[in-house]
């Protein structure tokens, strides 16, 4: 899915984004203290430096030799938004071939908390364990408790009176830097002491207006069954928009395109994009439609303002923040966070789980599509990519932009953190599209919106029921009472099946909105206009 279909814009502007060059307001602690910055309101490439380069027609095969690598393990990862964290549990997570686990360390300095995934005993998950009494993380398989910095408090089978075996550097558990930053927790991939304070010296990307009161944001994550480069690629993607998600995103003929003698129903047309920044740490893409910026390895982000600041006026302004995880061969993680200061209030009493829903049937429409273009771009080899696809249109110029990039710096290849059992050209077999398009697990389970909303609507769905069968029993009860005449009986009886009826429709309902989507089948489409998407 596109993100800068859904924005619409008018006209577009760079944001203000701190990376590994400039520096955010320093966190306090492990969390970020909540200063805007200020925002720039304008950008100019400065002359003789990065000229605006034309793609009308890209020619793929131009890519320059590689020059440096790109260090996947020096780079700040998301682990998850920190509204999808509850403090009383520990939650476990893979981000690039690493199982690792977060949780809040309320007994040290009220902060987040990243280790390893594994407790030094006998490695099992620390995931599934909890937080102890004291605040510290209790491993649930033998009652083995850490504090925050990883060492081990206790160890309920050593004797109070024989040898301090928690004191042992083997009863540790490893711990990542991590730091909280635009309520995002974000962790450092690496547990050596020369990277402990790696804060100081690299930061997380940084986004002023999701910091600021003026701007509400929506966000949420979810797990797909296909690669990082894969959903790069996807996301990078404006020309896909119309044909992979027909009838779902509104999208507007070009009647622009001079010498255009055929249309088609879904509205394609033509794309110009120019990719005015290009180097190691990404790139930066303009259009007409707004513009987009890679950071690598993870973020990408845009906005486009509606209107612009006269007369006092406040201006209307909406961006996106997309963040991409590599997660482990075929498996991706998108987190997105869609900040904007206009209808904020109706952002505020929409719920979270209402705007998922609408999301994930989006990305479910060319899910099942991506897992098998992905299994055919490995059957030819990443190597060969830029040979096996022929990509003659600007409208391609993002994704090629990003296939020569992890060509030429990272030579097509992830650097996992830890060795894979699958290389990146073995990927996990394709399963059947209802498996493929699983819910639950990949969202449901790791969005606290989602979670409330379907254990709300299991109780409803309970209710409805019982309902339903008293309406039925008030029946048995009053035969042969007054209560048992006409108008009573009939309308116990009109109670009793539209209870019933509400009930299956509701467990209909959290069965395809919560469990598994039903199957997105492109070739049942018909053509559905802007006007009737309203």
């Amino acid at each position: 899915m596109d993100p800068l279909s859904l924005l619409l814009p008018s006209a577009s502007r760079p944001l203000a984004v701190a990376t590994a060059g400039t520096a955010p307001p320093k966190p306090t602690g492990l969390a970020s203290a909540r200063i805007v910055l200020p925002r720039r309101r304008s950008w100019r490439p400065r002359p003789g430096r990065l000229p605006a380069v034309s793609t009308m027609a890209p020619r793929s095969d131009e890519a320059p030799a590689a020059e440096g690598r790109f260090d996947w393990l020096d780079q700040w990862y998301p682990f998850a938004p920190v509204g999808e964290l509850d403090p009383r549990a520990p939650h476990g997570k893979t981000v690039l071939g690493l199982n690792v686990v977060a949780w809040y360390d309320r007994a040290g300095a009220g902060e987040w908390r990243v280790f390893a995934d594994a407790c030094p005993h006998r490695l099992a998950p620390l995931s599934e364990g909890r937080i102890d009494g004291k605040g510290r993380l209790q491993c649930v398989y033998h009652g083995w408790c850490f504090d925050g910095a990883g060492a081990c408090r206790f160890v309920p089978q050593a004797p109070a009176l024989g040898p301090p075996v928690h004191t042992n550097s083997r009863a540790c558990v490893a711990s990542y830097p991590c730091v909280v930053q635009n309520d995002i927790l974000w962790f450092y991939p690496r547990t050596e002491p020369e990277f402990r304070d790696v804060l100081q010296r690299k930061r997380p990307p940084f986004f002023a207006e999701m910091d600021d009161p003026a701007f509400f944001t929506v966000f949420g994550m979810r797990d797909f069954p296909y690669g990082y480069d894969i959903m790069m690629e996807n996301i990078l993607d404006p020309a896909h928009v119309p044909y992979a998600h027909k009838g779902m995103v509104p999208c507007f003929p070009n009647e622009e395109d001079p010498g255009r003698v055929e249309h088609d129903q879904e509205g394609g047309d033509p794309i110009e994009i120019k990719i005015q920044q290009d180097n190691i740490d990404g790139f930066l893409s303009r259009m007409k439609q707004g513009e987009m910026e890679f950071v690598a390895p993870c973020t990408l982000h845009g906005t486009n303002p509606g209107k612009v600041n006269v007369d006092g006026k406040i201006e209307i302004w909406f961006m996106y923040v997309l963040l991409c995880v590599p997660v482990s061969p075929g498996r991706s993680r998108l987190i997105w966070f869609w900040p904007r200061n206009g209808g904020v209030w109706l952002h505020k009493i929409t719920p979270r789980w209402y705007s998922h829903m609408w999301l994930n049937r989006v990305l479910d429409s060319d899910l099942y599509l991506l897992r098998i273009q992905e299994r055919n771009i490995a059957a030819a080899g990443l190597d060969k990519w830029h040979q096996a696809c022929y990509v003659p249109t600007s409208s391609d110029t993002m994704i090629v932009a990003f296939r020569n990039w992890f060509r030429k710096y990272c030579n097509n290849r992830i650097v996992w953190a830890v060795p894979q059992p699958q290389a990146d050209h073995q990927l996990p077999p394709i399963q059947a599209m209802d498996k493929q398009l699983e819910r639950y697990w990949s969202h449901v389970a790791q969005c606290r919106s989602c979670s409330a909303a379907l254990k709300a609507m299991r109780a409803l769905e309970v209710a409805l029921q019982v309902a339903s069968v008293a309406a039925i029993g008030f029946l048995a009860v009053a035969k042969g009472t007054p209560a048992a005449s006409a108008v009573p009986r009939a309308a116990a009886v009109a109670a009793a099946v539209l209870c019933f009826a509400a009930s299956r429709w509701l467990a209909g309902f959290i069965e395809n909105n919560f469990h598994v989507a039903a199957p997105y089948i492109h070739a049942d489409k018909l053509y559905v206009s802007y006007q009737e998407i309203l």
